[in-house]
């Protein structure tokens, strides 16, 4: 394929992403394997660990626009965000650095069961209901509540600097269960704190030259581009019917990777 039209693939992809993580979240699942596609030329193995961190990079400039976005609501999850926001930095190097250090077979191994585990994920999230309970916020959770979510935190932070697609799935279910706030604070958080996972991944990444700019550049644009379109987009679509497309994708890409093997 000309380089040319790749770019285009891949910019594309960067669009989509973009809008649906502005809607919904799961834009990894549309940038990774398009990139793994214009990436080929590399090997199996090293696509997909480029491939993986140029996708981050992208995206990663939309990420932060939505946690600065977020900025007021952060006023009144302040609290948890000191609190977490260390096992989140720490989760996303070690993540990123098994990603960088690792022999590269082992993650282009494992790329079919991350897009499961993320496409289920996201299919999980839009079957179940996450309206808030009518005391949220108001019972703080206790002690040893407090050190699992630390725990959780960090070793979510480890799949989020690793591959990150659901991640922020994870971190937001985490924060409902004890009732961190109402919703408008929870997503806050949920969002700054996927930003601090991604943010320094992206440094790994960058430190250890795994990303392909030739791709992330003109895909950032886009991405962004995408972000805004997705907000606007927001207002008329709901995000549960964005989260089962981005699931069946999901689904799909895995199977076509299980067969391929």
């Amino acid at each position: 394929m000309d380089i040319s039209w790749e770019v285009v693939w891949v910019c594309l992809a960067g669009l989509a992403a973009g809008a649906v993580n502005s809607i919904a979240g799961g834009g990894t699942l549309l940038t990774f394997p398009a990139l793994l596609a214009g990436l080929s030329y590399l090997g199996a193995a090293d696509a997909a660990v480029v491939a993986n961190a140029t996708s981050t990079v992208a995206l990663v400039p939309g990420s932060l626009a939505g946690a600065w976005g977020y900025r007021r609501e952060m006023k009144q999850a302040r609290r948890w965000l000191y609190l977490l926001v260390g096992p989140s930095l720490a989760g996303g190097v070690v993540g990123a650095l098994l990603v960088t250090r690792l022999d590269s077979a082992y993650f282009a191994a494992l790329v079919p069961w991350l897009l499961l585990t993320a496409a289920l994920l996201f299919l999980a999230e839009s079957l179940l209901s996450n309206k808030p309970t009518a005391d949220s916020g108001r019972r703080p959770p206790s002690a040893g509540a407090t050190a699992g979510i630390l725990v959780f935190q960090f070793v979510v932070s480890v799949y989020g600097g690793y591959f990150g697609a659901g991640a922020s799935i994870l971190i937001l279910s985490a924060l409902a269960a004890l009732r961190v706030g109402d919703v408008n604070q929870m997503n806050a958080l949920k969002t700054v704190l996927s930003s601090c996972i991604n943010g320094i991944s992206v440094v790994v990444f960058i430190a250890e030259q795994k990303v392909a700019w030739s791709y992330a550049l003109p895909m950032m644009v886009a991405a962004i581009l995408g972000g805004y379109l997705g907000a606007r987009l927001a207002l008329v679509v709901q995000p549960r019917h964005t989260k089962l497309l981005i699931s069946a994708i999901g689904l799909g890409l895995a199977a076509y990777f299980f067969l391929r093997r």
